[in-house]
């Protein structure tokens, strides 16, 4: 998959962990929500993707900013079930020199795409409810908050309650029209920052908003 910004590869252990752990070193809090991580080094890195590389479910794939040619984030498909039409993106981990730019965002796009493009009807995003960041950008790509399911799992030795948002597929056609808008080179200024934010195009879209994220007071 390739976008104006980013290009998603398929995660390969040798071509890509010690240009992956080089973005993540040092910035340990990326894995706290993570079910695994921080690692030590790039060799316990490469031990890890070389143990995901194969797998189809989750199926990795890494982002490599085409401006700066760098690897900078990765991201997965995971509990893909065709018969249900239903399919989710996890396990996303994205280095700070990538975060908030066009780049990770165009890749949520290019992903989400692929899925109804394939014919998925149902697309999910979850979190660890305590990972605000995570629910913010969930909202801003455009998916509607479906509630919290209270003490869903442990992770890490913690208690985890775990946020749920999706996009379908009747919703797809207005999202990716927002994605369009958004991406395109006029909507960026000749220092890159944007003109329209997308949460003001993909709000049109989404149904439910997160309490989480409402003002207080």
């Amino acid at each position: 998959m390739e976008g104006r910004f980013v290009r998603l590869e398929p995660l390969e252990a040798d071509r890509h962990a010690f240009e992956l752990q080089a973005a993540f070193n040092g910035h340990d809090a990326l894995w706290d929500y993570m079910p695994y991580g921080p690692f030590a080094s790039g060799s316990a890195y490469h031990r890890w993707a070389r143990e995901r590389e194969a797998e189809e479910d989750p199926r990795f794939f890494v982002l490599r900013d085409r401006a700066t040619d760098r690897a900078g984030g990765i991201a997965s498909y995971l509990r893909i079930l065709p018969e249900a039409g239903s399919v989710e993106v996890g396990h996303i981990c994205i280095s700070p020199n990538l975060q908030r730019g066009a780049a990770a965002t165009e890749a949520m796009f290019l992903m989400m795409k692929w899925a109804f493009d394939a014919g998925y009807r149902r697309y999910e995003w979850k979190c660890n409810a305590l990972n605000l960041p995570s629910r913010r950008a969930a909202q801003r790509l455009g998916f509607s908050f479906e509630g919290v399911f209270r003490q869903h799992m442990i992770v890490k030795g913690r208690n985890r309650d775990t946020a749920w948002f999706s996009v379908i597929d009747s919703e797809w056609p207005a999202l990716s029209e927002a994605f369009s808008v958004w991406l395109a080179p006029g909507n960026f200024d000749a220092k890159g920052q944007q003109r329209e934010r997308l949460s003001d195009l993909t709000r049109l879209v989404w149904q439910t908003e997160d309490p989480a994220l409402r003002p207080i007071g």
